[in-house]
């Protein structure tokens, strides 16, 4: 299948899998998975959906190749290193830190092996990656080139996301997700019924600064009935700790599904927490997603 076949048409088979948390069950709190996970072996979770309208778009408008931004362990890079290779266009990707090019990750190489283009910024110069000149100079350079900003955080890449609305029922009272550019969420919001409360889950330190990003791109109408907590975090983005990776091999063995340890598995160390605190009512049903992500398991560093 195409990455610039519309999903719906595809109608993916993507389940939702029932949690059964002992707690959860004591409190009369119904906890899903949907696993998007599950879309696809490389472009899986939310990063086909955050990809398709900008391919669409690109291929649209006659451009030849697309280029991105992400760090050393990018689940974004390597999405769209996949995708645009299936769209038979081509890829570049510009990668924070000049270090990252001496010792690639194995997201880098996988990004190298299906024919992306790799460009390595200095710190300095990858903060200017939303600056207007900046990118005009990467146009005049890279001729033919659809620039998609870091995790696909554009209007394209929100309506993208807003097709995941169709795969959740309208009975769940909370939808509880990881956030990276906070793109996912606002998709979301976007789409799904304001009954239905939005919780998103950054794993980065400080990441509440997305909160009034999030809500810029909202309309008045749509900005209510979501909130975002940077309380677990671990350490920071891309830190795992030893308990975390003890609790997720735990979670694994319980019931059989695979979380990343950028993302997912940190929002359900955070869901499955705020239970024990008592912030879901009794009767709650909460649906989980799954955002995808797993190659960037490989070779992560564990922190003591």
């Amino acid at each position: 299948m195409g990455i610039t076949d519309d999903p719906m048409e595809d109608r993916f088979d993507i389940p939702i899998q029932p949690v059964f948390i002992d707690l959860a069950e004591k409190c009369r709190i119904q906890i899903d998975m949907l696993r998007l996970d599950r879309t696809d072996t490389v472009v899986s979770g939310n990063k086909w959906f955050k990809l398709i309208r900008n391919i669409q778009a690109a291929k649209s408008g006659g451009y030849s190749r697309l280029l991105s931004f992400g760090g050393a362990w990018s689940n974004h890079l390597v999405a769209m290193a996949a995708a645009s290779s299936d769209a038979g266009l081509g890829a570049i990707g510009m990668v924070r830190g000049l270090h990252a090019a001496d010792n690639l990750t194995p997201s880098l190489k996988q990004c190298r092996d299906m024919g992306m283009q790799l460009r390595f910024l200095s710190r300095e110069d990858y903060t200017r990656k939303d600056d207007p000149g900046f990118l005009e100079h990467l146009r005049q350079e890279w001729d033919g080139v659809y620039i998609i900003p870091e995790g696909g955080a554009n209007p394209e890449g929100r309506a993208g996301a807003g097709l995941i609305a169709k795969y959740i029922p309208d009975h769940y009272t909370h939808i509880c997700l990881s956030v990276g550019s906070g793109t996912t969420l606002a998709g979301l919001r976007q789409a799904l019924p304001l009954t239905q409360q939005v919780i998103g889950f950054a794993p980065m330190k400080g990441g509440a600064y997305l909160q009034p990003l999030i809500a810029g791109w909202l309309s008045p109408e749509q900005n209510r009935n979501w909130y975002l907590t940077d309380d677990y975090h671990f350490g920071g983005f891309g830190k795992i700790t030893i308990p975390l990776q003890q609790w997720m091999q735990d979670f694994y063995r319980k019931y059989h599904i695979p979380l990343d340890r950028v993302y997912t598995a940190k929002m359900m160390y955070g869901v499955l927490d705020m239970i024990q605190q008592g912030c879901f009512t009794e009767k709650s049903s909460v649906l989980c997603i799954h955002t995808g992500g797993l190659q960037g398991n490989t070779g992560m560093r564990i922190e003591d």
